[in-house]
């Protein structure tokens, strides 16, 4: 199995500050298929990255030690696992990993994955902490095709579990999720404010009433032009620097518990979207050390 960055760089378990735990579930994508290879995609794209990040000054691995965590919720082996399988293994392994001190970093596989995830944490520590959503889609839809754990169901998943929630980068819900916005008060950042307002982070951050906060990113909710090979893209997302403003950004005045990046697709002859991500999760990695040294 690959390791994030290649070997070279790999620290062991104990020693290992950051897990990242690759979770190639897919069961519900309902567009573009393909996001169960998301994350050996993202593992071997690592391999070409610098470990010296030009931004921070530092490399970042040596700084804060990564270890690779196995596979768990590998639709590719086991393709009849259930959402509340794949679901109970996520939390139980996600919460190990927490009780061992470890920053997790998740990587998918679809996003319905996060509901197992945010639950590890919820379980986990007794602190309210708010998840904040970069993403295309609303995902607060309360059961679609026939799953209350469809992709498209995650955030509403989310919100039951009693947390406070930021959508960033939102920019394609149904009717459903518009009522929901409304009537729960969902302090929504919509694509179409943020190109046209250049205050919008100190916006959206004003808006988190928690110290803590845990990051879940769709990679539909960068604009495809940067990351084409995601399920279902929709125009008008993040560029590449305003993502990056925007995390160092949350790292800087929160603490961040963990986070997830999911969604990627790969596309046959193209490397540039899983590159892209294997990039966004080091130096998320990075804006987190440093974040969390100050």
């Amino acid at each position: 199995m690959k390791q994030f960055l290649g070997s070279e760089t790999t620290s062991t378990y104990e020693k290992a500050h950051v897990v990242i735990l690759p979770i190639p579930y897919e069961a519900t994508t309902t567009y573009r298929k393909g996001c169960e290879n998301g994350p050996g995609a993202i593992l071997t794209a690592s391999d070409q990255l610098e470990c010296y990040d030009e931004e921070l000054g530092i490399e970042t691995c040596f700084q804060t030690p990564i270890y690779t965590h196995e596979y768990i919720a590998d639709t590719r082996v086991n393709p009849h696992l259930t959402p509340e399988e794949m679901l109970d293994v996520t939390t139980a392994t996600v919460k190990r990993l927490i009780r061992d001190g470890k920053w997790v970093v998740a990587l998918g596989g679809e996003h319905a994955i996060t509901t197992g995830v945010v639950r590890a944490y919820r379980e986990s520590i007794p602190e309210t902490f708010t998840v904040v959503q970069i993403d295309a889609h609303g995902d607060m839809r309360h059961e679609y095709e026939n799953s209350i754990h469809n992709h498209a169901c995650v955030m509403r998943r989310v919100l039951e579990l009693g947390l406070p929630t930021l959508p960033v980068a939102i920019r394609a819900i149904c009717k459903e999720e518009a009522e929901l916005i409304k009537a729960k008060n969902i302090p929504v950042i919509w694509a179409r404010e943020i190109h046209c307002n250049p205050h919008w982070m100190a916006e959206a951050i004003s808006k988190i009433t928690t110290r803590k906060i845990f990051i879940t990113i769709d990679l539909d909710g960068i604009d495809p032009s940067i990351i084409p090979g995601v399920g279902t893209p929709e125009p008008g997302g993040l560029d590449w620097y305003q993502t990056l403003a925007f995390l160092r950004l949350l790292c800087r005045h929160f603490e961040v518990i963990g986070c997830d990046i999911m969604e990627l697709a790969p596309i046959k002859d193209s490397v540039v979207s899983e590159f892209t991500a294997a990039k966004l999760v080091y130096k998320l990695i990075g804006y987190w050390h440093t974040g969390k040294q100050k």
